[in-house]
């Protein structure tokens, strides 16, 4: 496949340079000497690149220039060798990173993977299909193009017979289908995945991790889940402490989604749940019902294969909230992640994720069992679908009994989130003015 590249790659100016980001951050010139050795080149698959709010910008500036792990700076251990944008066009400030860190855009995931040659030429993928302009279906599904990125990169895999590492951002699709599909090839073709949200990896707040084999009863988590996207932050933060119970992760029964005021007529009805949100409240100091203030809320009810219950509850005021009934406990563990580090510069948000996303590709080993995204990916997918039943929406949705979320698993390393020091609030090291 002949190569067309946007942007040939040339010489890094000024900051941009490893010399220039040394002296910025302040680290020896030999330790830049041995960050550049022996780099995996990772190929960079994006829908949208524009606004710094973009996950593209988040993720991928930090993959270039380093990020803030364990209340430290970190220098980048990967080098970014080439880049697609589904949405080119409309991306300009991925064209100007691009460009000013000569790094090549390519027309198509082919070309990028195999940086214009004709087989696959990097060592890790990283696809990043979140946010653009593209459309809604009827039931709220976002179609970004997740796996039609992914279904490009497996073709060049099979074509090349071999694989290397691959990162996808958020879930795996909107489409269930597409999902185990994806999961499967991984499989299939033998390289590691990972993917998911940022919060089981942010700053958590006590800053402890569940020991395996924790005697979990029930949990909930209390946060924002207005739409696809916010509750599977909500949810894969929940899978990241529920598969710690006793036995491990078994599988989920069913799903089951309930928006507005009838929402708390469950909670009603669910003690467990409404003692574990009345403790969430005295644990923020605040008045007892307040979560139930707010008539518009959405439920989404996890039933386990096990007879474990969870529920993601949305709610505001507490960042992102995890409460567990423990057996043997009198009071509940509640763990939240709160204070996004702002303004949106270079340290913005996601820091944990580049730092598990480098390790995966120098290890080749997966950060977490890419099945805890694939359930997750799941109990998103049946709550989108449990609102409706032959073309007509309820608010009480129908309980959707899932056998096919059977996926077993045991968490085989301790805690990985950032703790410690908070990273101070720096602007971008682009490489030309803002």
């Amino acid at each position: 496949m002949e190569s067309n590249p946007f942007f040939t790659r040339r010489e890094m100016l000024g900051i941009t340079s490893m010399a220039g980001l040394a002296a910025f951050v302040g680290i020896s010139s030999d330790a830049v000497g041995r960050t550049q050795q022996n780099r995996p080149r990772i190929a960079v698959l994006a829908s949208y690149w524009a606004a710094t709010r973009s996950h593209a910008d988040w993720l991928v500036t930090k993959l270039i220039d380093g990020y803030w792990w364990q209340g430290a700076y970190t220098a980048p251990r990967v080098d970014v060798a080439s880049i697609y944008i589904h949405q080119h066009d409309t991306s300009l400030l991925g064209q100007k990173v691009a460009k000013a860190k000569g790094i090549p855009i390519f027309k198509t995931v082919g070309e990028a993977v195999m940086l214009g040659g004709e087989e696959l030429a990097v060592d890790g993928v990283v696809i990043v299909g979140e946010h653009g302009d593209y459309p809604k279906d009827l039931k709220g599904h976002w179609l970004l193009p997740r796996w039609w990125i992914y279904d490009q990169v497996i073709r060049v895999f099979e074509q090349s017979e071999r694989s290397v590492p691959v990162f996808n951002d958020k879930h795996f699709s909107y489409n269930w289908d597409e999902a185990k599909w994806m999961f499967d090839k991984s499989r299939e073709l033998g390289f590691p995945l990972t993917g998911g949200s940022l919060l089981p990896v942010y700053y958590r707040k006590p800053e402890i991790e569940l020991d395996n084999d924790t005697p979990i009863k029930n949990s909930i988590v209390i946060g924002g889940a207005s739409d696809e996207g916010a509750i599977f932050h909500c949810i894969e933060l929940l899978q990241a402490f529920a598969e710690r119970r006793q036995g491990g992760e078994t599988g989920v029964q069913s799903v089951q989604s309930i928006r507005g005021p009838e929402a708390w007529k469950w909670v009603e009805r669910n003690p467990w749940a409404g003692k574990l949100l009345d403790s969430v409240a005295e644990n923020f100091n605040l008045k007892q019902g307040y979560f139930q203030e707010r008539a518009q809320t959405n439920i989404c009810i996890v039933e386990y294969r096990d007879g474990t219950k969870a529920a993601i509850i949305g709610g505001s005021g507490v960042g992102w909230t995890y409460a567990g009934e423990i057996e043997g406990q009198k009071e509940p563990t509640i763990v939240s992640l709160l204070d996004f580090p702002g303004p949106f510069d270079q340290y913005h948000a996601s820091n944990a994720q580049p730092h598990w996303i480098t390790e995966m590709m120098l290890t080749k080993k997966e950060p977490y069992h890419a099945e805890r995204l694939l359930l997750s990916t799941g109990i998103v997918n049946n709550y989108m679908e449990s609102n409706w039943e032959n073309g007509q929406y309820s608010p009480i949705g129908r309980r959707v009994e899932t056998p096919f979320l059977n996926m077993t698993y045991r968490p085989t390393r301790g805690a990985q989130f950032n703790k410690g020091k908070r990273p101070p609030s720096r602007p971008y090291i682009r490489g030309f003015a803002q």
